[in-house]
């Protein structure tokens, strides 16, 4: 596993946010459900996007790059796969494959993925499945990839399904079901997480012509069967990833603008910009624009922290409070236990490297940290979204490592140059 050695750093300079990953996998799986051709304008290209286009073609859709776009033609009758679907790493082509899965008329479709995949709870999903008379399980009887579904179209249209552990399961029937003829009810039971991320994918929906009627507090939905039409839809800069630069400028600035955001379509990762308000930081916002400005801070204000529609940014906050005077809690974070890894726990773990004292709960983490951070070599467990920030956190030390370069090109390969570009002080191992 590759290694960053880190030295403290002072970052200046204007970032351009990579596309989002979220509004890619929607636009590309939404695109591959329509009879005709559509446009996906300035889409992220990373391993996990790359595996929602390959599970794609795989149905027997058409994707092609052509410049900064993908030229997408898709096809309602999708064809039974030739081969397993390996969805690598990404934790969303799962889940939407899956539910696809279930449009199929005949036929098996066989899903799995790396050790990381294999870990990450299918079961609320499988259930629902089951509910509209979908022969679906997992290979090794604990609710967890390998998957198989079986095709025989979806035969029943009303479903509960529980939303504590991933708002992905709820999508997936959402973007699937609006091609069911029957129509479906849905009903979500249970603690609801990540519900900006369903905002997300309504609002794809919407663009490509689908019909969902859904309740004020997102539990209940009527979805219609509807034929998606073909359109252009152009991704947004990505909140998530502009909250780790964002954190980066605040930490070890200088000042740093973050260009490229759109303000205009939802995104539930915009809320760094409250909590970095919140925290005391230095920002200026031009939503006309797009851009975001931060400088650096000596020091934060504390604070507690509810991330349950929010859990990618649990890694940014957490690293936020290094450079706070004062306790940070943050709390609603049990499902980031079901991430790529046990995301609360390793931060808990880490951190203490640094010298930092924390506190934690199934649901919850209380971080305090010292005056000035320790040395530490850090393992990211091979988490793109936790390597970043721990790199992110090094800079405020004098020299530390962090393992796990590889991971960034889930969702951000060109992170380390970025950060080289505007001063970081990176050199790899």
């Amino acid at each position: 596993m590759s290694k960053i050695i880190v030295t403290r750093s002072i970052l200046n300079g204007n970032v351009i946010c990579p596309p989002s990953k979220s509004y890619t996998h929607r636009a590309i799986f939404i695109s591959s459900l329509v009879n005709g051709r559509s446009k996906i304008i300035n889409p992220l290209i990373s391993r996990d996007t790359v595996a929602t286009i390959d599970a794609c073609k795989a149905f027997g859709v058409e994707i092609k790059r052509a410049g900064k776009s993908l030229v997408v033609s898709g096809n309602a009758s999708l064809k039974v796969p030739d081969n397993v679907i390996n969805v690598e790493n990404s934790g969303t082509t799962m889940r939407f494959v899956t539910a696809i899965s279930a449009l199929l008329k005949n036929g098996y479709v066989i899903i799995t993925g790396d050790d990381s995949i294999r870990k990450r709870p299918m079961g609320p999903l499988l259930s629902a499945l089951k509910q509209l008379g979908v022969n679906s399980f997992s290979t090794t009887g604990n609710d967890k990839a390998p998957i198989i579904v079986q095709g025989g179209d979806i035969r029943r249209n009303h479903i509960t399904i529980d939303g504590s552990i991933s708002s992905q399961f709820i999508s997936g029937i959402l973007i699937a079901g609006v091609c069911a003829e029957s129509g479906i009810s849905l009903r979500v039971i249970g603690k609801q997480v990540s519900r900006s991320y369903i905002e997300s994918t309504l609002n794809v929906m919407a663009k490509f012509g689908a019909k969902v009627k859904n309740s004020k507090n997102y539990r209940n939905y009527s979805i219609a069967y509807t034929k998606y039409t073909p359109t252009s839809f152009t991704i947004p800069g990505d909140f998530s990833t502009a909250a780790l630069l964002l954190s980066a400028g605040t930490l070890a600035g200088g000042e740093v603008s973050v260009t490229n955001l759109d303000f205009s379509l939802p995104q539930g990762d915009s809320k760094i910009l409250e909590i970095l308000k919140k925290m005391g930081a230095v920002i200026s916002i031009n939503k006309n624009k797009g851009t975001v400005k931060t400088v650096g801070s000596g020091s934060l204000d504390g604070g507690e922290f509810d991330l349950s529609d929010t859990p990618d940014l649990l890694p940014v906050v957490a690293i936020l409070s290094l450079k706070s005077r004062n306790p940070v809690r943050i709390y609603g974070v049990s499902h980031t236990r079901y991430k790529e890894t046990d995301r609360l726990r390793i931060i808990a773990s880490e951190f203490r490297k640094f010298g930092v004292k924390t506190k934690m709960h199934p649901d919850e983490i209380t971080i305090v940290s010292p005056k000035k951070l320790k040395s530490a070599h850090i393992d990211s467990h091979n988490d793109h979204r936790l390597f970043m920030s721990f790199v992110i956190a090094s800079m405020m030390t004098e020299k530390s490592i962090v393992d796990g370069l590889e991971s960034v090109d889930v969702s951000y390969p060109s992170f380390v140059q970025d950060m080289k570009k505007i001063g970081a002080k990176l050199r790899q191992s």
